[in-house]
């Protein structure tokens, strides 16, 4: 039997303190919370791999959160076990799990690496103590190094960086120190983001204002202007592909052969499944959400694993569930894929709707052709330097 390939997300929504700029669904939560969680958590892995579980191979897992290293050694081992036992996971699937500073010890990371996980991905966001701190992370530059060094005494070999550019007041030069202080550890991915002012956080409370003038290219108070922002991402871009890293998406750079395929399989919309509170999944062209309340989740996590004949696929767990427009799936085809550096192949294109990419967007792709944004070679459509860089007028060009 041919299996279709398969990734899944597992969310820990756990956190010892939301920091001040993140707007993702996490919050701190005593022992029992954390207990009666992962119980839920494992009830739903176990209820999906009897429905699709012998549909699908795994290729890769990720670990993500909140702060799923804050987890006790003993559940993460009993969600690495639950999926293992629930899912077809392949020899060589890569599994990730997101870490941050001082959240793990030597023996935590000795039982990630017995449970099979072979990839982490450290929270640093900054070499500076000031930025840290202005960022609300709980975490010293001195404990990130402590994290990375044990990783690699552990024997981890495959281990992302993850920073965040363009906080209020820095500089391109600033940001730099950073990149190099960083890039000397030789970490096999980096993930640079560009700070996002995100609406119910206090940094929104704090920046907003300024936001809307950077938007706007004006002068702005704290946060680097727009033509800074754009100095900040040259400089990352040109320094980081000067010392070996790949650029193969748009904030993330990888030694050869390390970029992230969980990362890949999403823009390339291979089918992945989301499990835990609030995570999302697409299967076979349709969108599912987890309801996002903690006290339905675990109640329905208990219902589903009582008596899961009785409920169907996608009508448990979520607060949405919609199939996506063959339209959609055009549009999420082109934008999605368009985030790498190799572009969209027309004949994965064909492949997937059965006709040529020109049927559908000849005049776009000449008309972005035109302004030097876009170019096509090797049966592929791909986006220039100028083109990336107004990488959001493009992408809008495909929404049909």
């Amino acid at each position: 039997m041919a299996y279709k390939n398969l990734e899944l997300y597992v969310h820990i929504p756990f956190c010892m303190k939301k920091c001040d700029y993140c707007d993702f669904l996490s919050f701190s939560a005593d022992e029992r919370t954390q207990r009666d969680y992962v119980a839920a958590l494992c009830k739903e892995i176990e209820y999906y791999g009897k429905q699709i579980g012998h549909l699908y191979e795994v290729s890769t897992v990720f670990l993500g959160g909140g702060t799923p290293s804050w987890l006790d050694t003993e559940y993460m081992e009993a969600i690495m076990a639950t999926l293992k036992k629930a899912f077809r996971i392949r020899e060589d699937a890569e599994i990730t799990v997101e870490c941050n500073p001082g959240t793990v010890t030597l023996q935590k990371l000795v039982a990630y690496k017995n449970a099979g996980i072979n990839r982490l991905s450290i929270g640093c966001q900054s070499a500076d103590a000031q930025e840290l701190k202005l960022l609300g992370r709980v975490h010293t530059f001195e404990q990130f190094l402590k994290t990375y060094e044990l990783a690699r005494t552990v024997g981890f070999q495959n281990i992302n960086v993850d920073l965040i550019s363009c906080l209020p007041h820095q500089t391109a030069e600033k940001f730099l120190k950073t990149l190099q202080t960083v890039s000397r550890l030789k970490p096999e991915h980096l993930s640079v983001y560009t700070l996002i002012i995100e609406e119910g956080t206090p940094f929104y409370e704090r920046y907003k204002f300024d936001d809307v003038r950077q938007q706007a290219g004006m002068q702005t108070e704290e946060l680097p202007t727009e033509d800074e922002a754009y100095r900040i991402y040259k400089m990352t871009q040109a320094y980081l592909m000067e010392n070996g890293y790949e650029q193969y998406e748009t904030s993330n750079y990888a030694k050869p052969g390390f970029a992230c395929r969980h990362n890949i399989g999403y823009w390339r919309r291979e089918n992945y499944l989301g499990l835990g509170l609030g995570a999302a999944s697409l299967l076979e062209n349709i969108r599912y959400s987890n309801t996002r309340d903690l006290y339905q989740y675990l109640t329905d996590c208990y219902r589903i694993a009582k008596d899961p004949d009785k409920v169907g696929l996608g009508n448990n767990l979520h607060e949405s569930v919609s199939e996506l427009s063959r339209k959609e799936q055009m549009e999420e085809f082109m934008f999605l894929g368009l985030r790498m550096p190799e572009g969209v192949y027309r004949s994965d294109f064909e492949k997937a709707f059965a006709m040529p990419m020109d049927v559908i967007y000849r005049d776009v792709i000449e008309e972005l052709k035109e302004q030097e944004l876009l170019i096509s070679k090797e049966g592929c459509v791909t986006l220039t330097d100028k083109g990336r860089d107004l990488s959001n007028y493009c992408m809008a060009k495909f929404l049909l």
